[in-house]
């Protein structure tokens, strides 16, 4: 019996369980392959003891609209940087790609689905140089893998984002108040830019475009006539303003890759009130909500297609590569391909235009 190993790593996204899913019914069809899953990403096969769990239909059974992973996922360490702690209580990293790769040997594993975003696919990259037989699944809400049209996940943050807008208008429009919405997106804007066209906001402020805070107040106060008005500003976590910096609740965490983005909208607000800004300004957070709960039924369906792909690339041994949705066909490219840039906005992009068209202000002009 040949052995599949499925893993999920970075943060979690809605559609990871309908992946799995197709994954593992795909590989029932052949009657001499076996899927096992790595519980929290690498974690699970480096552990003492290993935690390795068997994918079988029974397992994944109804799986398809659940939020989350069943094999559960972290954004902490992998087999490159693997924390550990010194005799002085300090975080230090050690490389165990080697030892990862022998232990997959042992349990007989033929080939990897790697399932998860930039990160996971530069470590991806680096096991297939090391010789791993590893195939990724692109996953984040981000959508900022630019050898894809579309990742899974992301559709299912920009509806619960434009959702939040909607709601968040009726109150604006009540109290006659500036509502600041934070969404997710640390290099690129693509979230916020979807829920300020699909919500109607007035202002989108993104990583890609640094905001003049007084062009942000102009905007502001053109919403306003004698206090009587309101103004929705839907801003993204790696937003910044010009000659500012990116908020930052912790500039380093031990053992986590990536600073710990947050607290933008609080320091837009501030920045507004210091600016002149006299209207009431309240903000709002979403954070891991745009992360959970169920997938829309886009991002199912795209799940499901790059799950039965990336099995069938590990049929036809198609090693060193990402399934990605290239409109209309699900096809593969290099690993190299697919984390080489991001996929950022660009003033070129015609949601762009169209933004400036119904008036949005993205801060800068």
């Amino acid at each position: 019996m040949k052995r599949a190993l499925v893993l999920t790593g970075g943060g979690d996204c809605p559609g990871l369980n309908a992946v799995i899913r197709a994954i593992v019914k795909r590989a029932a069809q052949e009657k001499d392959w076996e899927v096992i899953g790595s519980i929290q990403a690498f974690n699970g096969v480096l552990w003492e003891p290993t935690e390795i769990r068997i994918l079988d239909e029974s397992a994944v059974a109804g799986i398809h609209y659940q939020g989350g992973t069943i094999i559960e996922t972290t954004n902490k360490g992998g087999p490159f940087a693997w924390p550990i702690k010194n005799r002085d209580g300090e975080i230090e990293t050690v490389d165990r790609s080697d030892e990862l790769i022998r232990k997959l040997q042992f349990l007989g594993v033929e080939a990897v689905i790697n399932i998860g975003g930039d990160g996971s696919q530069r470590i991806s990259q680096a096991l297939f140089e090391k010789g791993l037989n590893i195939i990724g699944v692109p996953k984040t809400i981000d959508n900022d893998l630019s050898a894809t049209d579309a990742t899974f996940g992301f559709q299912t943050a920009v509806q619960i984002s434009t959702d939040a807008v909607d709601k968040l208008v009726t109150t604006a429009a009540s109290h006659n108040r500036v509502l600041i919405v934070e969404v997710m997106g640390r290099d690129a804007g693509w979230i916020a830019l979807h829920a300020a066209v699909g919500g109607g906001a007035d202002i989108c402020l993104i990583p890609e475009f640094p905001y003049d805070i007084n062009v942000v107040l102009e905007k502001v106060n053109q919403r306003f006539k004698r206090d009587r008005g309101f103004c929705i500003i839907v801003i993204a976590e790696g937003a910044m303003p010009k000659d500012g910096q990116i908020s930052l609740m912790e500039k380093e965490i031990q053992g986590f890759a990536n600073a710990r983005y947050g607290g933008v909208a609080l320091a837009l607000r501030q920045q507004l009130v210091a600016a002149g800004c006299t209207h009431d300004i309240r903000e709002t957070v979403l954070g891991h909500l745009q992360r959970g709960g169920i997938p829309i039924a886009y991002d199912r369906v795209l799940a499901t297609q790059y799950g039965v792909k990336a099995f069938e690339m590990i049929l036809d041994k198609e090693y060193g590569r990402m399934v990605a949705y290239r409109h209309p066909d699900i096809l593969s490219v290099p690993l190299t391909e697919a984390i080489s840039t991001y996929n950022t906005v660009k003033e070129s992009d015609y949601l762009v235009r169209a933004a400036l068209g119904v008036g949005i202000s993205f801060g800068e002009r």
